[in-house]
């Protein structure tokens, strides 16, 4: 642990650090607002759906990628239990999106943004505005 009075003096000192350190509590706000906003206002479906265009999207527009994180873990993250992120995997079957354990195939990119309907902001943009 570093003393408050320190970071203080050294974000009162230095410009860089002061700037470093409003970009990422910025950038920590948007994310949370981002999250909170989808779990109200998106099904579970479009919630997984956003996720998937997201990772495909940091991995330069992949169209097969493993999932990085357990699925239990995915589930919680997205609001949902582990077995609504199953149904959650069926249900975008039809939306252009295959899943064989934790390997994703978006088969159909524009099917399912249409159907997730992405935000206009992409998430990788957010520390960058």
């Amino acid at each position: 642990m570093i003393p408050s009075g320190l970071i203080r003096d050294a974000i009162d000192n230095d410009r860089a650090l002061m700037q470093g350190a409003m970009t990422e509590l910025s950038s920590g706000f948007r994310y949370f607002v981002r999250a909170l906003t989808d779990m109200k206002l998106r099904q579970s479906v479009e919630r997984l759906g956003n996720y998937l265009l997201i990772e495909s999207d940091e991995r330069g527009g992949a169209f097969q990628f493993d999932i990085p994180i357990e699925k239990r873990t995915l589930a919680s993250l997205l609001g949902m239990t582990p077995e609504n992120l199953s149904r959650a995997f069926s249900a975008l079957a039809a939306h252009g999106v295959n899943v064989d354990g934790s390997v994703v195939q978006i088969v159909d990119r524009d099917r399912l943004a249409a159907f997730a309907k992405p935000d206009a902001f992409p998430t990788n943009d957010l520390a960058e505005t």
